[in-house]
């Protein structure tokens, strides 16, 4: 059976969405939002807020293992960052080689390394080189910044300087998150590199993963913005849920959507956290017309206890007041 793991999804997918989503089920896998590593040692309270579940044997709640994703463009700090991370024992580190925010690549971070082959090598290999062993180092990249005439150059820079397995989301940095994916690039990068290539990008529903493996030829798919637009996408790909989204599914995801207010709630200031759960309804509505209804409601309101009022008369016996 195919592999699926959660992707990183900055300013979306943080540890309270991953509890939320890995708890519906159906993950090998999920990788945090990125550390950004520039410059110094970081403390381990950095690493903490990224991903809390290192204080869990680097696991959600529900046991799905956490990968840590880390950001930068100097080997060597990136590398004596890794070391430090290494000594709270995540299941992998995860170097991010994707991110086309231009925020992050005018800092030479993300997407923005993929015209630079031997620099990609030179990082990855410095801290595969600081890292114990029994410690995966694995990456995630695009297909190039403006075209693909470096894709295949910068996998076997990454792979051969010792990632042990390949994220490859299937688009450019500059095409950002626009359909369509290229899942043919992600076939020819699959057969020029020795390690396991994990396809990932425009993966909204069981007919995109077929489509996706089928054009990839990967086993193993990550999802990303259409699992949190369908919390049961995984368990659909299994065929442990219906094929297409039901009204029993909406009303079985509203006590997950209770406790994301509720963890939302605990993480940030009030004034951030309507716009949090605005954001995921957002996604869902994409799905279910009832997340339409609970959007349309929800988004004229600022203040904590009204939304918690208006969830609770929905899922009664799973919010206490905020």
């Amino acid at each position: 059976m195919s592999k699926l793991l959660l992707a990183p999804m900055e300013g979306l997918a943080d540890d309270v969405l991953r509890t939320v989503l890995t708890r519906v089920g159906g993950y090998d896998q999920a990788v945090t939002e990125f550390v950004r590593v520039s410059g110094s040692l970081l403390p381990d309270r950095s690493f903490f807020r990224i991903s809390p579940e290192l204080k869990n044997g680097g696991k959600t709640p529900s046991g799905t293992p956490v990968v840590l994703q880390l950001l930068g463009s100097d080997p060597d700090c990136l590398a004596g960052n890794a070391e430090r991370l290494a000594r709270l024992q995540p299941p992998a580190i995860d170097l991010n080689f994707g991110c086309p925010a231009p925020c992050v690549n005018r800092h030479r971070g993300g997407a923005a390394l993929l015209g630079e082959p031997e620099l990609l090598n030179l990082i990855v290999s410095t801290v595969r080189a600081a890292v114990p062993a029994e410690i995966p180092v694995t990456a995630k990249m695009r297909l190039g910044i403006a075209d693909t005439s470096l894709a295949i150059a910068c996998a076997q820079a990454l792979t051969e300087g010792g990632a042990a397995s390949l994220v490859v989301h299937a688009r450019t940095k500059e095409q950002g998150y626009r359909a369509p994916a290229h899942w043919e690039w992600v076939a020819r990068i699959r057969e020029a590199v020795a390690v396991p290539v994990i396809a990932n990008g425009e993966v909204w529903t069981v007919g995109d993963w077929q489509r996706c493996r089928e054009i990839s030829g990967c086993d193993d798919v990550m999802l990303g913005r259409g699992a949190v637009s369908d919390p049961y996408l995984a368990l659909r790909i299994r065929g442990e849920a219906e094929a297409a989204p039901t009204a029993h599914e909406w009303q079985a995801l509203l006590p997950h959507l209770a406790d994301y207010w509720q963890g939302v709630l605990q993480k940030v200031e009030p004034r951030h956290a309507p716009g949090r759960l605005k954001l995921l309804l957002g996604y869902l509505r994409r799905t279910w017309p009832e997340a339409e209804a609970l959007h349309g409601l929800i988004r004229p309101l600022r203040v904590p206890a009204e939304i918690t009022e208006v969830l609770a008369r929905l899922t009664p016996a799973t919010l206490q007041a905020a």
